[in-house]
């Protein structure tokens, strides 16, 4: 009887693929494209822990919120770092993509792939099965994060050729070479976007001592943010409190200053995909050299990096046409194969 229900229940879901990332979530809806593109924020009543808001609207709270709210990110480093306040946040984004006009209730039991670093411990795994689970998926698989996204750009991962791709997120980089369906040789830096705002707000406050915002520390990091010399240098006005005196106090920033901040989070990164392409056999390295590496994620937008890794390593580099998106779009390829899927998968757990 209890299978015939599940069934039943699964007929009014649609399955999804999810990218639950350090900085945001995205969900794909199948059949419907990108239903949901929210950042990993939740704001809380610090006492009750009632939710008060999630994704968009928590993000516009960071740093206003009064002192009996606060707003958190529930995954630290791509792993779950909350659990309860994971649960709830993507308990909502699943009922959010099934909700329809004058519907009450909703009773999603959706298939859902999500994709995960890929250097997880077995409890962080299980732990983001159990929060699938729980927040009403009939059926969860976990994939690694370089490999939904080599299929997202399109890449023939089953193939006996090597192929690497760089995932640079909020809270990893993750370097992988592929190949046969599998990742030859992987590794998983926690230094990547966040660590990029951090090292603005440790510069900032070291040469100035002036406190920036998180939200002020992105900013700058999108519109100055750079691995090598720009064309032209920008600068902007940033605005934060004064350590010394207390009080609001603004400072020019140049891109020359803002790159000799980020230097450091850059420079692991390109170090970080040198000794995977050391670490990769003979035949595989002779693969990439020919076909090149593929970055894709958030941090591969800024600008010159393409080009710093290219000159490190001597290969060529591309960043793949929606960078921001990959991941998501090869857990929802996943979805329509499962054949594929079972290849490919880490872990898997049903309700």
């Amino acid at each position: 009887m209890i299978p015939i229900i599940d069934n039943l229940l699964g007929l009014f879901s649609q399955d999804l693929a999810v990218d639950l990332g350090t900085a945001n979530t995205l969900v794909y809806v199948s059949g419907k494209g990108i239903a949901i593109r929210e950042p990993s924020i939740v704001a809380i009543h610090k006492k009750s822990r009632r939710i008060i808001a999630i994704g968009d609207e928590a993000k516009k709270m960071i740093g206003k919120t009064p002192l009996n709210i606060t707003t958190v990110r529930p995954l630290r480093d791509g792993v779950i770092s909350d659990y309860d306040t994971t649960l709830a946040m993507l308990s909502h984004f699943v009922k959010k993509v099934h909700k329809k006009p004058g519907q009450r209730i909703t009773l999603p039991r959706p298939r859902i792939v999500i994709g995960i670093p890929s250097q997880v411990t077995e409890v962080e795994r299980r732990a983001i099965l159990d929060v699938a689970r729980d927040s009403g998926a009939r059926e969860a698989f976990l994939v690694e994060e370089p490999m939904a996204a080599a299929i997202g750009v399109g890449t023939s991962v089953l193939e006996p050729v090597g192929n690497m791709i760089v995932d640079i997120g909020g809270g990893t980089c993750e370097t992988a070479v592929i190949s046969l369906g599998g990742i030859v040789v992987g590794r998983s830096l926690k230094l990547a976007g966040d660590a990029m705002d951090l090292d603005i707000v440790s510069y900032v406050r070291a040469r100035w001592g002036l406190a920036l915002g998180e939200k002020t520390a992105e900013e700058v990091k999108m519109f100055l943010g750079s691995a090598q010399v720009l064309p032209v240098e920008k600068q902007m006005t940033v605005r934060g409190r004064d350590l010394e005196k207390g009080l609001p106090k603004s400072i020019k920033l140049t891109s020359t200053q803002v790159r000799e901040a980020l230097s450091t989070t850059i420079s692991a990164i390109v170090q970080t995909i040198k000794e995977t392409i050391e670490d990769a056999p003979p035949e595989l390295a002779s693969d990439i050299a020919e076909r090149g590496i593929v970055l894709c994620g958030g941090g591969s937008q800024i600008y010159g990096l393409p080009k710093l890794i290219s000159q490190e390593t001597k290969m060529a580099v591309s960043v793949v046409a929606e960078p921001l998106s990959c991941v998501v779009i090869g857990c929802a390829k996943l979805l329509a194969n499962r054949e594929l899927l079972e290849r490919v998968k880490i872990a898997r757990t049903s309700s």
